[in-house]
């Protein structure tokens, strides 16, 4: 019962997650959007309020007309709308999924015995200190090199997190690496909303209330921060449902597969943000595309054996030894109530039936069992695929 109240309390966080982080990667998307499609407003009464910028918009049957002030209006509106809540509550659920999926069983989703032999309480201190370091490099990092230098704050980001990665490749399961990083990047983020994007709005607000006139500096560090998140958010997408797809974070470099895969996702957002600033470069989306297929051609997965003839009780011992604790009709893995997927390997017909599934999961991706659990052995993993090369007799 304590398992199935578990699988329940994790599809709730899931869910809210996903509601809260759609909400806030839309009006991120939105807002970065509508800042490089802003034009000179036409009306010379406009330019003298203060506006810098101007858009007209049809949506839902309606003409919108937005405004974007140069610093501050001449008076604050009775009702401003803030932005924030969507990012706390991403962060809040994203916290607790990752609490109550991978600390708590940090054992299966973290650790990696073939990888480090190490507590699960250290792993989960080690993910926890990564998410503070890696906010705390990056906030310095931004406060050192200022507005004119983010080239090289880029370039410094992905030095630090190919660093990290390539850290934790040697500690964490590659499928924790893969979590881990995409938490050490959502928690930058949502910093940047809590304490740098929000105060600094506030800043402009109280300043306004005082009677004074803003400094434009807060208005533009908030933009900064802004834009970084909007570049941060396609490779942490990818992190996040990068659990399903195995043959990325099983792979002996998975952290260079990981790194490749961030830097296109981020190149595709590069590419619609000039888009909306009215450059179109073709050849950024083409040189993302061209660099996903040889990324697949070098990580594909080498052909099966089929010279070896092993016998099925020897293939159905693996499985039972390997296999049967979590995929059976009543799982004794502890903190497993229900087959996952329903995939159930404690006959040999059940066996047979599943043998495409065995060979992607335990053969070709190495991901099954999760965090090696059980200690399946490469010796015993070619038993299983030159079986299944043979028709799974």
């Amino acid at each position: 019962m304590e398992a199935y109240a578990g699988e329940w309390l994790q599809l709730l966080l899931r869910w809210v997650h996903l509601i809260t982080g759609v909400a806030w990667i839309g009006s991120s998307f939105y807002f970065v959007w509508l800042d490089n499609s802003l034009e000179t407003p036409k009306e010379e009464g406009d330019r003298e309020k203060g506006i810098g910028g101007e858009l007209w918009a049809v949506h839902g049957g309606g003409f919108y007309q937005v405004h974007k002030y140069r610093v501050a209006p001449a008076v604050l509106p009775q009702t401003l709308h803030w932005f924030k809540w969507e990012a706390y509550w991403t962060w809040m659920s994203g916290f607790a999924l990752l609490v109550a999926m991978y600390y708590l069983h940090a054992d299966q989703y973290l650790v990696d015995r073939s990888v480090a032999d190490i507590a699960a309480w250290q792993a989960v201190a080690l993910s926890a200190m990564l998410l503070v370091a890696g906010w705390l490099f990056y906030d310095q990092l931004c406060k050192r090199a200022g507005f004119t230098h983010e080239r090289w704050v880029g370039l410094a980001m992905i030095g630090f997190v190919s660093l990290v990665a390539y850290g934790l490749s040697h500690v964490f399961s590659g499928r924790g690496l893969y979590i881990q990083t995409g938490a050490m990047l959502g928690t930058i983020m949502v910093a940047n909303v809590r304490f740098v994007i929000i105060p600094s709005q506030r800043a402009l607000v109280e300043a306004k209330v005082r009677g004074e006139a803003p400094d434009p500096v807060y208005g533009q560090r908030g933009k900064q921060r802004s834009i970084h998140n909007n570049y941060f958010t396609l490779p942490v997408l990818f992190l996040m449902i990068s659990n399903h797809y195995p043959m990325t974070y099983v792979h002996p470099h998975a952290w260079i597969v990981m790194m490749a895969l961030l830097l296109l996702a981020a190149l595709v957002r590069h590419f619609f943000n000039l888009r909306h600033k009215g450059r179109v470069v073709w050849a950024i989306p083409a040189a993302a595309a061209a660099g996903a297929v040889v990324l697949a051609v070098l990580i594909a997965p080498a052909r099966l054996d089929s010279s070896r003839a092993p016998a099925f009780a020897e293939v159905q011992a693996i499985v039972n030894t390997r296999c049967v604790a979590c995929h059976a009709q009543n799982p004794t893995q502890p903190g497993i109530s229900v087959a996952p997927k329903n995939v159930v390997l404690d006959s040999p017909a059940a066996i047979r039936a599943n043998a495409e599934r065995i060979q992607q999961q335990a053969v070709t991706t190495r991901a099954m069992p999760l965090g090696n659990i059980t200690g399946m052995t490469q010796p015993e993993r070619e038993v299983l695929g030159a079986w299944i090369a043979r028709g799974s007799p």
